[in-house]
């Protein structure tokens, strides 16, 4: 009755708190560690898998691939040399680099039971320099694209856009001094795009990298001019053309008054020539040896 009754209260106990057998868990779901530096991804797993389950280490970069990292009781052909397995389910990486940062799973199996824990791991790498695109110009009223990007730093680099050194607001609509502004910012691209641009939008832009595994770090300044359409200067060039051709059309109808051009030369019709046998003519035919001779005419 005693067993019994302990038997109810646990199992009580574990559906009012939420617990249950085959539990994988791990002390550190997101592990942020230096670049070339050393960390560990653990896993535990409950004591209903017994002491010798199948564990698996399995990992998923930020391009989507997959692979294996620990299978069969050792580390996969990529992670030799660099990665080591203590208490039979914790990774330990000597060493990280950029290409490790992604989702980690520990998927451990046994008495045919599964349960599994992830682990995402983060290596710092400061921002570098930004690489920047601006125009030189553009013409009032058309779209201008400003682009910035760090391919370098890890976590990701969001971005910062300044105008003439003045930082510009991700949301200029919330700031009483941009209220005007017409500019789109993507913080997390680092595109700075103008819809329809004004002349107050010429300026020297800069942009800036940030994240939070080091200092920020800036481009150099880059000029973009605003023009507006030069209507007059259009209008000219039509002009100028127009003059042109009036020019050529008046030269050939003077070259031509004054005979300096070759004129036209009438083609005569050729002569038809017509052939008539010697019989129609003469009245005759062979000669009197018998051979073969021209008595034809021809007549024009």
């Amino acid at each position: 009755m005693v067993v019994a009754w302990l038997v109810s209260v646990l199992l009580f106990f574990f559906a009012a708190t939420g617990v249950t057998g085959f539990t994988v868990t791990t002390s550190n779901a997101n592990v942020q560690v230096k670049n070339n530096d050393g960390t560990d991804l653990t896993c535990t797993y409950s004591g209903d898998f017994g002491s010798n389950p199948r564990v698996e280490w399995k990992f998923k970069n930020l391009k989507g691939s997959q692979m294996l990292v620990f299978f069969d009781g050792k580390p996969t052909q990529p992670y030799e040399g660099r990665v080591t397995v203590y208490g039979g389910s914790n990774l330990r990486f000597s060493k990280v680099t950029p290409e490790d940062n992604g989702v980690y799973t520990c998927e451990v199996t046994a008495n045919s039971q599964f349960g599994q824990v992830q682990v995402t791991m983060t290596v710092l790498v400061p921002p570098g320099i930004p690489l920047v695109r601006v125009p030189s110009s553009v013409t009032t009223g058309h779209a201008a694209l400003l682009t910035c990007s760090d391919p370098v730093g890890s976590p990701p680099s969001k971005y910062n856009w300044y105008k003439d050194g003045v930082l510009l607001p991700s949301d200029p609509s919330k700031i009483a001094a941009f209220k005007n502004a017409t500019y789109k910012l993507n913080s997390a691209n680092g595109d700075l795009e103008f819809p329809a641009s004004v002349k107050m939008d010429s300026a020297q832009y800069t942009c800036e990298a940030f994240n939070s595994a080091g200092p920020p770090q800036r481009s150099k300044p880059f000029q973009l001019e605003v023009r507006d359409l030069n209507a007059g200067g259009i209008v000219a060039g039509v002009i100028v053309a127009l003059l042109f051709v009036a020019l050529l059309v008046f030269g050939i109808w003077f070259a031509k008054k004054k005979g300096y051009l070759p004129k036209k030369t009438e083609s005569k019709p050729k002569p038809s020539v017509v052939y008539q046998p010697a019989s129609s003519v003469y009245g005759g035919g062979e000669d009197e040896a018998g051979e073969f001779k021209q008595k034809s005419s021809f007549v024009v």
